[in-house]
């Protein structure tokens, strides 16, 4: 299947396929997660076309590739499941009036519920 020449992901469109690394649809691109001062890129969230469906956020290590018609993983289909969903916010906790700093992934995710739900 042709999905194009190489993208970036500064450029790639919503809604196209995502595909798994054995050559699966797994669903679509929903939001590309990236740091928009340093366009640093941090991953994808994903609308789930398997049942039950829902949003699985991908981290940026497991995306192989962008092309102009899809977004390549570097996972198989059977992985995709258990991917995380995006989520709120957790909770912050204090230490001694100082924010506990929260884990790279927690930001990703953080930003991935922020960007679904139309808070960012």
């Amino acid at each position: 299947m042709d999905h194009g020449p190489p993208s970036s992901f500064l450029e790639i469109d919503t809604g196209v396929d995502v595909i798994s690394s054995d050559g699966q649809r797994v669903g679509t691109l929903e939001h590309v997660l990236h740091d928009e001062q340093t366009a640093i890129f941090d991953g994808v969230v994903i609308d789930v076309a398997t049942s039950p469906g829902g949003h699985r956020f991908v981290d940026a290590p497991e995306v192989a590739e962008f092309r102009e018609r899809a977004v390549l993983l570097a996972i198989p289909a059977d992985g995709v499941g258990a991917l995380p969903e995006p989520s709120a916010n957790p909770a912050v906790m204090q230490h001694g009036g100082v924010e506990d700093a929260e884990g790279p992934l927690a930001q990703k995710l953080r930003r991935a519920w922020d960007l679904i739900s139309g808070r960012y």
